[in-house]
């Protein structure tokens, strides 16, 4: 009986070290998946911008096929600016008007999650290409991440990067894709699959730039110099430099048309 009492005892204490040992290892495993994780959703502050973009954050379009011939550029959140204290008017950087003779300046910032964004290209894409396309209008996107603190995923930031993907390597599908980015709103967020998917559907092969981020650090730096500039909602308009209030003309295109006769 009393070896059996001591070979019970032991069997027991082993089983209470295998539990501790065990127990620990669930302890690290689970440490070391959100260091992982952590560390994953992290973006660096400084990084590179995508062909047609610029150093105040946006994506310029030409026409409905072409960016900007920009290229090369890098931009540092670091040196985004200080954020106001108290309310001010929106001042966004670099907005002007284009000269007599020029393609009137078209500066627009929108939010891929964001439902007003979602409605205002539903309405305005096709009208926005037609004035591309002929010549009428440069439209410069700032896509910011204002609702990243509203989504699990970081869907904001990650659609912004996609379509930074899609100027940077297939610049004539930016346009189809904005298109069909903001048509999927309603049904939800979108995985990075999903989004390289609906990316080459509309003839962009990005898969690798949108999963391995390559352009998060420029919405990272376009999205704080917004709050910077004092852009305080999406969608948010600049005609010739000057903000458009949509209560006060809520004609959109006679407002852009009015412009484009004017610079000519």
């Amino acid at each position: 009986m009393r070896v059996a009492q001591e070979a019970a005892d032991k069997r027991k204490s082993l089983f209470i070290k295998l539990g501790v040992l065990v127990a620990v290892l669930a302890v690290i495993a689970l440490i070391v998946g959100i260091v992982l994780q952590n560390n994953a959703g992290k973006v660096a502050d400084s990084g590179a911008v995508p062909k047609g973009g610029n150093e105040a954050g946006g994506i310029t379009l030409t026409s409905d096929t072409t960016v900007a011939g920009t290229s090369g550029l890098t931009v540092d959140v670091t040196q985004a600016g200080t954020k106001p204290t108290e309310a001010k008017a929106p001042a966004p950087r670099d907005a002007e008007a284009a000269p007599k003779g020029e393609p009137v300046n078209l500066l627009i910032y929108v939010d891929v999650n964001c439902v007003h964004c979602a409605s205002f290209e539903e309405q305005y894409a096709d009208q926005i290409s037609t004035w591309l396309a002929a010549g009428d209008v440069q439209v410069e996107y700032r896509n910011v991440a204002y609702l990243d603190g509203g989504s699990p995923t970081n869907y904001s930031s990650r659609g912004a990067n996609a379509l930074a993907c899609v100027a940077d390597q297939a610049p004539a599908s930016y346009l189809p894709f904005a298109k069909g980015l903001f048509a999927h709103h309603a049904q939800g967020e979108m995985k990075n699959a999903e989004l390289a998917q609906l990316a080459k559907d509309n003839g962009a092969d990005v898969s690798s730039c949108i999963e391995d981020g390559t352009f998060r650090s420029f919405v990272k730096f376009t999205d704080e110099a917004s709050r910077v500039d004092s852009i305080g909602g999406t969608p948010s308009v600049f005609i010739q430099g000057k903000y458009w209030d949509a209560n006060a003309e809520p004609d959109f295109v006679s407002v852009v048309n009015a412009a484009i006769a004017a610079n000519k």
